[in-house]
């Protein structure tokens, strides 16, 4: 069955996408702010303004809705990290990029930060979440590699760990979304920029930029 709007058709899969992505953004701001344990399907239902066995219709549970949230957040992120090596930048603006993509999602993806920065150690008691350790290896991986080549062709200084590096930049970025606000007079590209500034230029041999 499909409808007609503003002239196109929209078929009742795409209506029900389209509620299931918002029942999602719901659900995913109320468990950063909440936690995820303190928020119940019935006043995610409540908020929705639907019955909480409506939602089951689109979730089989609380942690499925989790499940997707953090699921798409790091797909995307993960894409887009690749996307920036891929492109084939020195070190130097590797780092950079990388640096502005972290800090982008701060606002394609706020709530989901939020719910891994406070609930990542509950979430990894759980089998259906060993995606997010994965994940973060792939993350490690790919900083690693970046660090490692700009440490070999004289750009980072020599002494530091890549691993301790990359940890420090992910933790920082990851506690960003305690204090960020949208209506804040600094962007997140201003942001981003300041920290790049600090993490990368603070990483750079004498003479290696």
């Amino acid at each position: 069955m499909s409808v007609m709007t503003g002239g196109n058709r929209v078929s009742g899969g795409e209506r029900g996408s389209g509620r299931r992505a918002e029942l999602l953004s719901i659900a995913a701001e109320m468990f950063a702010v909440r936690g995820v344990a303190a928020t119940t399907v019935r006043e995610i239902a409540d908020e929705a303004g639907i019955l909480s066995g409506s939602l089951y219709h689109h979730f089989e549970s609380k942690e499925a809705m989790v499940d997707e949230i953090l699921r798409g957040y790091l797909s995307a992120q993960l894409e887009r990290f690749r996307r920036v090596v891929e492109a084939g930048y020195e070190p130097y603006t590797t780092v950079g990029e990388l640096i502005h993509e972290s800090f982008a999602a701060l606002h394609r993806h706020r709530w989901a930060m939020a719910i891994l920065h406070n609930e990542a150690g509950r979430l990894a008691e759980f089998d259906r979440f060993g995606y997010i350790e994965s994940a973060n290896r792939e993350f490690e991986r790919i900083w690693v590699r970046v660090l490692r080549q700009g440490q070999r062709n004289g750009v980072f200084r020599a002494g530091l760990s890549p691993r301790l590096a990359h940890r420090f930049i992910r933790d920082s970025v990851s506690a960003s979304v305690r204090w960020y606000n949208p209506s804040g007079r600094m962007s997140v590209r201003g942001i981003a920029e300041q920290y790049t500034r600090i993490f990368r230029d603070g990483m750079v041999a004498p003479g290696g930029e």
